[in-house]
C-alpha cells in the first residue's frame, strides 16, 4: 500500500441564488453562507516535507471563491445556464480548482460545500477506498 496524505482546508463565502423549476421557497431569490472544504491529496513530499504549503490551498481557493463571493450566483457563468445547487456548485469549485492547481504531486481529492450548518454535498470524481 502506498502513502497517502489528504490535507483539508476550510472556507467560506456568501452568495444568493433561486433554484429555477423548483417546486417550493428555493424558487425564490435567498441567500447562503456557504462553507467550503478542500481535499487535496498527494503521495510524496516536496523538499520542505509537505504536500502543498496550507496557505497555497488557501489562496488557490479564495480565487475561486471570490468569483462566486456576494454575488447573484444565476448572473454568473455557468449558473446562467445550470441551476445553482449546492452539488453543480461543489463540481464546479472542484473543477476550477483543479484548473488552478500547478503542482505536480498534488491533486484536488473532493469539495464538500454546506449549503448550511446541517447540509452539505461532497463532490469527488475519484474513487472511494
Amino acid at each position: 500500500m502506498s502513502a497517502r496524505y489528504v490535507l483539508k482546508i476550510v472556507t467560506d463565502f456568501a452568495a444568493a441564488h433561486s433554484l429555477r423549476d423548483y417546486p417550493g421557497d428555493c424558487s425564490k431569490l435567498h441567500g447562503h453562507n456557504w462553507k467550503v472544504e478542500v481535499e487535496a491529496c498527494a503521495s510524496e513530499l516536496n523538499e520542505l516535507g509537505m504536500a502543498i504549503d496550507f496557505k497555497v490551498l488557501k489562496q488557490l481557493t479564495k480565487l475561486v471563491t471570490d468569483e462566486l463571493d456576494h454575488r447573484y450566483l444565476n448572473e454568473i457563468a455557468p449558473f446562467d445556464n445550470i441551476n445553482p445547487t449546492a452539488e453543480n456548485l461543489a463540481a464546479y469549485i472542484y473543477c476550477r480548482l483543479n484548473e488552478e492547481l500547478h503542482e505536480p504531486r498534488v491533486r484536488i481529492h473532493a469539495v464538500t460545500l454546506w449549503e448550511t450548518e446541517r447540509a452539505c454535498v461532497r463532490y469527488t470524481e475519484e474513487p472511494e477506498a
